[in-house]
This record gives C-alpha cells, structure tokens and sequence, in this order.
C-alpha cells in the first residue's frame, strides 16, 4: 500500500438539483467543486480518465421507483468510469492500477476496493471496458444470447442499432451464424455504417417511413428475435414481422423515456398467439454470472477486428451533461464517452 506523493483536494462533480419533467434542462443540474478526501480503510482514491453515460441515466434522474434507486437531489450523480489509482488503502490495489467502478460524473471518486475492478490497459483502450468489454457489450451478449435465446440461423431485427449496444448485437448474432440482420437507424449515415462497417445484412432509417413497411421490406420472410432498445412504433413493427416461436428481448424504449404521458402500447399484441412469440424484458445485473465467458469470446473477436466498434468522444467532466442530453438526441455513433 502507498501514497501519491502529493493528493487533489478538491474535483468538480455534477449534482442533480431538480427532477426533470420531459426532457432534461441544464438548470436541472449543476457542476460543483467538492473536497477530495483521502481513502479510508479497505479504499482507493481513483483519478476518472472516462465517464460513461447512457440512456438509462434518465430513468434515475426520476423519483418514480424502478430497478434501480433514483439518483439523490443535492447529490452527486453516479455512472460507470474507469480511472487510475492515485492513493490506496487497500491491498491488491496500487497505486498507477486503472480500475473500472461506478462512481462517475466526478473527477476524483474514493471507492472500495470491492466495488473497484482492476482493468489492463495494455489488453484493450481503457475507454473499451465502459463499452465494448463492459456492461455495454454484456447487455448485447446477454440479452441476444440468454434473454432472446439467439440460435444460428436466426433472423434478427435490432433497433436502435448504431448505438452501442445495437451495433454489438447485431455483430454478435452474425458472428454466431445469423441467417440475416436488420438495423434501424435514426440517419442515412448510421445506416450507411451499419451495412458497410457492422456487417448488417439490411438497414434502415426510421426517419424516412412507417418502420413495418421498412422492416417489411428488409426481411420479407419475417423475424425470429427482435433486440428492442427503442420501443414504441418499433415494437409493434417488430410484433408484426415476427415469425413462428419468435422472441422479443426488451433491453430500453429511448423513445418514450422523455414522455410526460403513457405512451400508447403496440396495437397487435395479440398477434403473439398466433406466434406463440415471445417479450421479456431484461436488466444486465442480472447477467453478471455470463461476464467470464463474454469476456472470454468477445475479447478475442475485439483484438482481432472480427467485432468493430465506434465511440463518441466528448472531452472535459464540464460537458458530462451534454453527452448524456446527445445520447437521448441519438447524437453519439456506438458508445458515448467522456473523456477527463
């Protein structure tokens, strides 16, 4: 165990003053300076180089209760980060270790030591384990492999799919022998990048028209998994191509995050009894006994450039606030990260 030589005193961090009502306005938040203390007993004192934000965020922004508890007003807010180690009271982690945990929206976070894992730099870009090798990847791996039950020769549908998860998704099932897949997309550049880049067999842009007559149009001969990270009229597209024994992972709805009203559920529900289909919704914490095994398949195919990805880089903890605002606009290509 050591010290740095010389300790921060103080890092800016973002708290939550208010609870946003429809989409989230600056005046909601607020950048602070706050002291840094040294670590305690069993702690680490970690210097964030990446924040990550994501679109479930939102959800904790509300006091509504759900699966996770709602971020606390006058308080700093929480994410997943990934830092290095600049002062240690624990054993088994030094000083210069980089370690991913999840006290984000912070320039210094004291954490301990259980709830810090140490990541190798020299194995992959630090960003990658707030992504591609992190819960990102694991929510791709676990919601297509588990949750939808994916099996080769599978079609499958995924929206929202340039993003993050989406992109990996898609990748996954045609690495895994997918007889097809299809992308939605929010612009023609998207769409582009998932055909040439991801390997997607068919994509389109939900902007351009009705998502059934795309979808329609991109599998001719049905679905068998539907990722759905987007819901609402992409949902009931999706319910409407589904083929016999078909499955619907539910990993987000970004379109009806915002809603200040219920938004109106697919109309063709009862076209699950004729496909004896299948919805179920899924978080990743419930996946993390699959994180050896994901990491053991997936690495490789990262090293190897067999599974590609994107990131959108937003540098500076002042602008933490307008990455997340950008990954509710569907600003970001792949995963939305923060650099310090």
């Amino acid at each position: 165990m050591s010290d740095a030589p010389t300790l921060p005193t103080a890092g800016r961090e973002w708290h939550l003053l208010s609870r946003p009502v429809g989409w989230p306005k600056p005046e909601d938040f607020a950048l602070v300076e706050a002291e840094v203390s040294a670590p305690g007993e069993g702690q680490v004192l970690v210097r964030n180089k990446y924040l990550s934000v994501d679109p479930y965020m939102r959800g904790r922004m509300s006091a509504a209760k759900s699966y996770v508890a709602p971020f606390e007003l006058g308080k700093v807010m929480q994410g997943g980060a990934v830092g290095e180690v600049v002062a240690s009271n624990a054993e088994g982690i030094a000083v210069g270790d980089h370690v991913l945990h999840f006290f984000g929206w912070r320039e210094y976070a004291v954490v301990a030591a259980e709830n810090a894992v140490k990541v190798d730099p020299e194995a992959a870009p630090l960003s990658a384990y707030l992504g591609v090798l992190g819960m990102t990847g694991l929510t791709a791996y676990a919601g297509l492999l588990r949750t939808a039950a994916f099996k080769e020769g599978d079609s499958v549908f995924v929206s929202g799919a340039a993003g993050a998860v989406g992109s990996q998704v898609g990748q996954i099932a045609k690495l895994k022998g997918a007889s097809r897949v299809i992308g939605s997309a929010g612009s023609d550049e998207k769409v582009k990048l998932l055909v040439e880049e991801y390997g997607f067999d068919a994509a389109f842009n939900y902007k351009n028209g009705p998502v059934g007559e795309q979808l329609r149009a991109a599998a001719p001969d049905g679905i068998d998994v539907y990722f759905d990270n987007v819901g609402g009229d992409h949902l009931e597209a999706a319910i409407g191509s589904l083929n016999r024994g078909g499955r619907i992972a539910v990993c987000g709805m970004i379109s009806v995050y915002n809603n200040t009203e219920p938004a109106p559920g697919p109309k063709n529900l009862a076209r699950l009894i004729q496909t004896r289909g299948r919805i179920e919704g899924f978080l990743v914490g419930d996946h993390y006994d699959l994180q050896p095994q994901f990491v053991q398949e997936v690495g490789p195919w990262v090293r190897s450039g067999e599974l590609k990805y994107r990131e959108t880089v937003v540098e500076g903890v002042e602008n933490t606030l307008e990455a997340f605002l950008g990954v509710l606009r569907g600003d970001n290509t792949g995963k939305m990260i923060v650099k310090l």
